[in-house]
């Protein structure tokens, strides 16, 4: 299935994987809409955009507010594909954080996306679908919250499927550590060094690119006979690798 003059939705649109995703698909001749927190981050990220293609909009709201999201989807138009990037990432165990950090990456992954799923569900059109963001690499002893947030998206994505069947589908992209604007209060220099530590653990030896996990996203929006998946795109890095 082409993404020509497809409706798109990117929760989270503004940098990273989601304005890559919105690049992709804007030169695929869809028409996308982002949305993102901060007024100037949306109108920044809008005028890079509009260099592929002047089909784009956005609004600025915190999308983890049920009277902000729930008054944005009163006046949206219905759309093909909802995309979410709701979530962030921690660090350290169940030992090393208190549980109300556990806790805060918790509702940041999975409720702020069961919140959006309930929304979503009723703004698709016909034959639409929704993807969601979840992760591979982590360890439950230096990702606690986050691997907590992760798995429960997985269920959650089972689970949609199977509710929204026949006539949505529902699936997510997990990918790995990837050099992203999340990373923004590291400097050049650490995230280089990061990289190459995390490429140790990786059977392909390097990180992803932004523009191969966003192609993962467009491959799941055209490919209209997958749904209840997670696709990782992580190079492997779950398989291990050879002493």
């Amino acid at each position: 299935m082409t993404l020509a003059t497809q409706q798109l939705l990117i929760v989270g649109g503004t940098s990273g994987f989601g304005e890559t995703v919105a690049q992709q698909a804007l030169a695929a001749g869809a028409t996308v809409h982002i949305i993102g927190h901060q007024p100037p981050h949306v109108t920044a990220a809008i005028e890079r955009l509009k260099t592929t293609s002047t089909a784009v909009a956005g609004t600025a709201l915190d999308a983890q507010d049920l009277t902000e999201l729930t008054a944005f989807f009163k006046s949206a138009p219905k759309f093909d594909h909802i995309i979410s990037f709701l979530g962030g990432a921690m660090g350290g165990g169940f030992l090393d954080n208190t549980v109300a950090a556990i806790r805060e990456a918790v509702e940041a992954k999975f409720f702020a996306n069961l919140q959006l799923s309930q929304l979503a569900a009723k703004q698709l059109k016909p034959g639409g679908s929704l993807i969601l963001t979840s992760g591979a690499g982590g360890h439950p002893y230096d990702a606690s919250g986050a691997i907590i947030g992760n798995q429960a998206i997985n269920t959650l994505v089972a689970g949609l499927a199977v509710e929204m069947a026949p006539n949505y589908r529902v699936n997510a992209v997990a990918p790995t550590w990837t050099p992203t604007g999340l990373w923004r209060d590291m400097t050049p220099e650490q995230v280089q060094q990061q990289a190459a530590d995390f490429s140790q653990g990786v059977p392909l030896k390097r990180v992803a690119t932004k523009t191969e996990v966003a192609s993962a996203y467009l491959y799941l929006m055209q490919n209209q006979f997958v749904t209840g998946q997670v696709l990782h795109v992580d190079g492997g890095v779950d398989l291990g690798v050879k002493a």
